[in-house]
């Protein structure tokens, strides 16, 4: 079976960018919508969309 790399490294690399931000932005959020150390779990335990998910409902509206 032969790996096409060209089509895994970009999503790694987004899956990783993601992931990064949203734990940034998980630290530095003051509140949010449930607690924090969950939010770093899903963030980090599930791929993208994990992320994803905490941008669109875990953070705090305004």
């Amino acid at each position: 079976m032969n790996i096409s790399w060209e089509m895994i490294v970009p999503l790694i690399v987004l899956q990783a960018v993601l992931a990064m931000f949203a734990l940034i932005s998980c630290v530095k959020e003051e509140r949010t919508n449930g607690p924090k150390w969950m939010w770093a779990a899903v963030i980090i335990c599930i791929n993208i969309i994990g992320p994803i998910l905490f941008f669109t409902v875990g953070r705090k509206q305004r």
